[in-house]
């Protein structure tokens, strides 16, 4: 899930504006004019260092020009004013936001395809950034060129639909995280995720989650009011079904948060999309699975 590389490698920090709302982004330089665009669209609460750089830049060895951008109530952008809900597991369950929609979070990735200056892009969405892929390609269809969805539930269901794709004990320990790592602070938090999320077949390298850390401190992790306003947004969109770009659904097989059936169901659902398991592998992308992943993605940019 992190990266050995500074994030420094990065563009300096922009904002795109949906509204009132201010959408934090970058880019990974150089900006090469004949890559083809393509947006990583971040998961729940995380701020988008999360992605790791040496995975960006293997999509960019295979021609892609990468952005990435904080989901609003995340990392740099716009944290919307507090409300009454405190615990992502109920807001999953409730009817309503409490704050802002679904749609309202596909418009933001929108509004930072316009600041790029970009028609259309690939996306490349993962854990509750895959499911808000699903939903920018159903409201914007002719700003995604193809979707790729790893670790996502499908973009259009809720309450209890959502929970059948979803290990509620591991939900359960992440809405606790924030409690039991307030006196520890955002690095210990973050470590605390990452290991409850790392793939198990594969070394779990804590020096450099806490190096990433310490350079860009993310205290969304225990932001559960944030990740309830994200996790509760309500999408009263089309079906994902209705979905026509070329899509890819990647899925951990040890995934410990959203079950395999989840990327099963999405990728069963979107008519000629392409289900790629991925044995050993959790609720991140660990480096040994990065060329696959970006020969997958590339693959299905060109046919």
């Amino acid at each position: 899930m992190t990266s050995k590389v500074p994030p420094s490698v990065w563009s300096p920090t922009q904002w795109a504006c949906n509204g009132e709302v201010r959408v934090a982004y970058d880019r990974l330089p150089p900006h090469d004019a004949d890559g083809e665009p393509l947006l990583l669209v971040t998961g729940l609460g995380v701020a988008r260092h999360w992605w790791p750089t040496g995975l960006a830049r293997t999509l960019a060895a295979r021609g892609f020009t990468v952005a990435r951008y904080d989901q609003r109530d995340a990392g740099e952008s716009t944290h919307l004013p507090p409300t009454t809900g405190t615990n992502p597991i109920t807001a999953l369950l409730r009817k309503r936001g409490d704050a802002y929609t679904a749609e309202d979070m596909a418009d933001d990735a929108i509004a930072v395809l316009d600041a790029l200056g970009w028609d259309s892009a690939h996306l490349f969405g993962q854990s509750l950034g895959g499911t808000v892929a699903q939903r920018i390609t159903l409201r914007h269809p002719r700003r995604v060129r193809t979707l790729t969805s790893v670790s996502a539930v499908p973009g259009d269901t809720a309450g209890l639909a959502t929970l059948r794709h979803i290990r509620l004990r591991t939900l359960a320990r992440l809405a606790r995280m924030g409690r039991s790592h307030a006196l520890e602070g955002p690095i210990e938090a973050g470590v605390a995720l990452a290991r409850l999320l790392h793939s198990p077949a594969h070394p779990f390298d804590e020096q450099a989650i806490r190096a990433m850390l310490a350079d860009t401190p993310d205290p969304g992790v225990r932001d559960a009011r944030s990740q309830s306003r994200q996790i509760g947004a309500q999408w009263s969109g089309p079906a994902i079904g209705r979905i026509t770009a070329p899509t890819l659904v990647l899925h951990g097989l040890d995934d410990p948060l959203v079950k395999p059936s989840a990327g099963r169901t999405v990728a069963a659902r979107i008519p000629g999309a392409r289900f790629v398991p991925l044995p050993g592998v959790g609720h991140g992308l660990p480096e040994p699975v990065w060329e696959d992943v970006a020969q997958h993605v590339r693959q299905l940019a060109d046919g």
